[in-house]
């Protein structure tokens, strides 16, 4: 008897069917014989080769080729369905091979059957027929391929083998195990119903049980990718399932998994079988016909070092026959899975919260975003206040994100700690049910590290130089040319962004920051006018030219004399390097005009790339007016100092806005006041109200100027996902 058999194909809706030997080398041969019946196991879907000349009488000049209904044959360009009456004649004047596949598994031993009759010249009776008896079953491994949450086997059993990108695409995928309470910890003491939420994967089993007793089953990954996933599977759902099943009608229970079963009878409990140090896991022994269903999740985000495919197989394997016969693979089914990637939102995306510290000693600012959320239907909630830090760790090295699956979408807290000593992370301890956590490790520690994410934002979906972009991309920020006082995000946090694939990244010139960080020079808001011409948002960028126009516009009319400032305390002035100052003095003041001059050249090189790469046209971008001086840096230990200036917002930074949807909370900038109005406000409201923005301007200037940084980053908002789905693009 002949077991090894070669998977075929039948053709896939999502690709051109391949040829009939596409997965690599001819199909296994088999021998007929007229002397006595050839009999074979085969695996539904597998091929077997028949050899129809080679038992042929030496005067026959024909034959004819049927099957049973669970039998398709292909003999050259033509394919015989498997009814009884399906009769084909070929001559037998060259060699010739027939392709037998199993169409469904035999529900007895030896249950299907293939005829081949020869007939000599001018016969009508055949002289003689070769018998080959098949049995058939069924081992198969399915997961959601189609990304429908939907796990029917594909037509082209191929296709599950292999990972494919865009509307057309197939491929299953995984979650990472983003639990804030337990990262990193398996789930086996997690509820039933949790375990369940994971990916699904199936085995389906089926055949005679007087075959499959002879056989074992392993499901397995390589030693690598086992690190980075969790199996789950029930045990006890098999016993039961396979002792209730085998009384149900077929329909019955084929339609049922394991652990439906087995939760009626409240004793299901879930065991890690896959893994790290767990490649390999074998089943028990399947004797009757049965589904069992896995449930997997990741443990790692695609890196640098892993391109977030895992492959799992279930290989079947004939036992050992005494001591002198080992084991012998004889199948083996493989489905691809992809880890999805973590997703940035852009401050576009509609707020869903808003993560305060309420404790702050910063009222003006909690106070007024407090409003603007209620404002906007946003709930906001408490996050615990550490002191030592003042608050600025939120936005200063987290931001919320999301990962998603077909079944399943989940917001997380994407978290790269700058401050290596603080062990405990207080945001995973306020964070609303449901919501994950990432901590990726970064390399620099300093105050004035790249390594923030005020220095990783992301686009709206752009559309640049011929591509699309659907879920935007990322902005970094960095030195963009090699310098020995050079700063720039460290390698591992840009590759770990860069290996996401779904937002490609766009790095920027930002080190020119005393912070270092994009955002302090520029913003993305929501507007109304989406068309053909407009994209339905603006890119707000920092103008010092801007700025000195406002105020030599207002020297002109008489107000040269207004000073900067004027509601700010003397000891807040002090505190921050500022004293009070007249449009006339700022205007004059040469020195603060080259310091300007050079920080536009800077967003004027920003400003270009950022046309480029996000498709803009200068319609979609507003110079918001905006002043900045340079200085040392602060706030560094002596052996991080250098001799090169930074510049820092002179008043405080309006383009760091709190954007919920179209109500933005802005700095206020303690302009000049004309007419009890300060005039920056009123420029800036002018450019974006018309647009259908309700500006509000938070008063407290230390929140947004003092030394200890960027303040403002009290605050994160956690956002609504893209509706357009990550795997439906092409990287």
């Amino acid at each position: 008897m002949d077991n090894s058999c070669k998977q075929g194909s039948t053709g896939f809706t999502h690709a051109p069917p391949p040829h009939p030997h596409a997965n690599g080398g001819p199909a296994s041969t088999l021998s007929l014989s007229l002397d006595r019946p050839t009999y074979a196991v085969c695996m539904v879907g597998m091929e077997i080769s028949l050899d129809i000349s080679g038992c042929a009488p030496e005067k026959c000049v024909s034959f004819t080729i049927r099957g049973s209904p669970r039998v398709l044959i292909h003999l050259c360009s033509t394919v015989i369905s498997g009814k009884e009456d399906a009769v084909v004649w070929r001559p037998m004047n060259q060699p010739t091979e027939a392709l037998v596949r199993m169409v469904s598994p035999s529900p007895t031993v030896d249950e299907d059957k293939v005829l081949v009759s020869y007939y000599c010249p001018d016969k009508e009776v055949p002289t003689a027929t070769a018998v080959l008896y098949l049995t058939g079953i069924e081992v198969s491994l399915e997961a959601d391929i189609y990304r429908d949450g939907q796990l029917d086997m594909p037509s082209d059993k191929q296709a599950k083998k292999t990972w494919k990108w865009g509307l057309n695409g197939w491929g299953a995928i995984l979650l990472v195990n983003c639990n804030p309470n337990a990262v990193g910890q398996p789930r086996e003491q997690d509820s039933p119903k949790e375990i369940e939420n994971l990916s699904p994967m199936t085995l389906t089993v089926e055949g005679p049980s007087r075959i499959l007793r002879n056989y074992q089953l392993l499901l397995h990954t390589s030693e690598e990718e086992a690190k980075k996933t969790r199996v789950y599977w029930s045990p006890r759902c098999q016993k039961l399932q396979l002792q209730v099943t085998s009384h149900l009608p077929r329909p019955v229970w084929r339609g049922l998994s394991g652990f439906h079963l087995d939760q009626r009878e409240g004793t299901s409990t879930y065991e890690l079988i896959v893994g790290p140090d767990k490649p390999v896991y074998t089943l028990p022994t399947f004797e009757n016909r049965g589904k069992e269903t896995f449930y997997i999740e990741a443990t790692e985000f695609p890196s640098p070092s892993f391109s977030g495919l895992i492959a799992f197989s279930v290989s079947l394997v004939e036992k050992a026959h005494g001591q002198w016969i080992p084991e012998t693979p004889l199948y083996k089914d493989t489905v691809m899975f992809r880890v999805a990637p973590y997703i940035f939102m852009p401050s576009t995306q509609l707020p869903l919260e808003v993560y305060l510290c309420r404790e702050l000693q910063l009222q003006g600012f909690v106070d007024t975003v407090s409003r603007l959320s209620e404002k906007s239907n946003v709930q906001v909630a408490s996050v615990y206040e550490d002191p030592n830090r003042q608050g600025k760790w939120l936005q200063d090295e987290m931001a919320f994100c999301y990962t998603q699956a077909p079944h399943k979408t989940v917001s997380l807290i994407f978290d790269t700690p700058r401050a290596s000593v603080l062990e405990d992370f207080p945001m995973k301890y306020s964070l609303t049910p449901g919501v994950g956590y990432l901590i990726q490790k970064t390399e620099d520690h300093r105050v004035a590290s790249l390594d923030s994410i005020g220095n990783l934002i992301v686009s709206p979906p752009v559309k640049a130089q011929g591509k699309d972009y659907p879920l935007g991309r990322v902005l970094i920020g960095g030195s963009f040319y090699p310098s020995s006082e050079g700063r720039d995000m460290s390698k591992a946090l840009r590759e770990f962004v860069y290996a996401q694939q779904v937002q490609p990244p766009v790095e920027l010139f930002s080190d020119w920051l005393m912070s270092g960080h994009v955002d302090q020079f520029m913003c993305f808001v929501p507007t109304d006018d989406k068309n053909d011409d407009q994209k339905g948002f603006r890119l707000l960028l920092a103008s010092p030219s801007a700025c000195f126009e406002l105020f030599e516009q207002k020297q002109k009319e008489g107000y040269g004399d207004v000073t900067l400032f004027e509601d700010v305390k003397t000891e807040q002035l002090l505190s921050n390097g500022r004293d009070v100052k007249t449009i006339s003095q700022i205007l004059a003041d040469k020195d603060f005009r080259e310091q300007n001059i050079y920080v536009e050249k800077c967003i004027s090189l920003n400003r270009t790339l950022l046309k480029k790469e996000l498709g803009l046209m200068d319609k979609d971008i507003i110079l918001i007016p905006q002043l900045f001086c340079l200085e040392p840096l602060t706030n560094v230990p002596s052996n991080q100092q250098t001799s090169k200036l930074f510049a820092r917002p002179y008043f405080p930074d309006m383009l760091e806005i709190i954007v919920l949807g179209k109500n933005l909370g802005i700095p206020k900038p303690f302009g000049p006041q004309i007419k009890g109005v300060c005039c920056l406000e009123e420029r800036v409201c002018g450019l974006l109200e018309p647009l259908g923005l309700k500006c509000t301007f938070i008063d407290d200037f230390d929140c947004y100027l003092a030394n200890m940084g960027d303040v403002c980053a009290s605050a994160i908002i956690n956002r609504t996902p893209f509706t357009f789905k990550w795997w439906k693009m092409t990287p």
